[in-house]
C-alpha cells in the first residue's frame, strides 16, 4: 500500500511515517516512480513501534531492538534484549506506583474540595501536592 493508506491504517500522519523511515525504523520498497510501497513487513514493524512507544520506549531503543531483530539469534542478542526489557519493566513499575499514589491523592483532593470545602482543607491539599512532588523527585514518576 502507498504511504497515505499506510498512515491512515495506523492513524498517523504521512509526515510521521516519513520520519520513521528517515530514522531507519521503516524500510518500504521504493518503486521506479519514487512511490513507497509498505508491505506486511512494514505493517509488522509499525505495530511493533506503536506498541513500544505506548510502553515508553524511545525511538533509539526501538531502533536498537529492530537492529537486534535483524541479527542472527544469539545469546548475546538475547541478553541485550532482556537487559533493555528489564530496565523498561522497572521504569513502568515506578510509573505505575507513582500513578496509583497520584490517583489516590486526586481522589482525596476531590473529596476535600467537595461542597465548597477547599478553604477548610487547603493545607491538607497542599500537603498532598508536596507528597506527589517528592515522589517525582525520588524517581517514581
Amino acid at each position: 500500500m502507498k504511504i497515505k493508506q499506510f498512515a491512515e491504517k495506523f492513524h498517523l500522519t504521512t509526515d510521521t511515517v516519513r520520519y520513521y523511515e528517515k530514522e531507519g525504523l521503516l524500510y518500504p520498497q521504493k518503486l521506479d516512480n519514487g512511490y513507497r510501497v509498505y508491505d506486511g513487513t512494514c505493517e509488522h514493524t509499525m505495530k511493533f513501534i506503536l506498541v513500544l512507544r505506548q510502553l515508553g520506549f524511545t525511538l533509539q531503543e526501538i531502533k536498537y531492538l529492530l537492529t537486534l531483530e535483524q541479527k542472527p539469534i544469539s545469546s548475546e542478542c538475547n541478553e541485550e534484549t532482556v537487559q533493555l526489557f528489564s530496565a523498561k519493566i522497572t521504569h513502568i513499575e515506578q510509573l505505575m506506583h507513582f500513578y496509583q499514589h497520584a490517583l489516590q491523592s486526586l481522589r482525596l483532593t476531590k473529596t476535600l474540595m467537595a461542597d465548597g470545602q477547599f478553604e477548610n482543607n487547603q493545607e491538607k491539599i497542599s500537603l498532598l501536592i508536596e507528597n506527589m512532588y517528592e515522589n517525582l523527585q525520588e524517581g517514581r514518576g
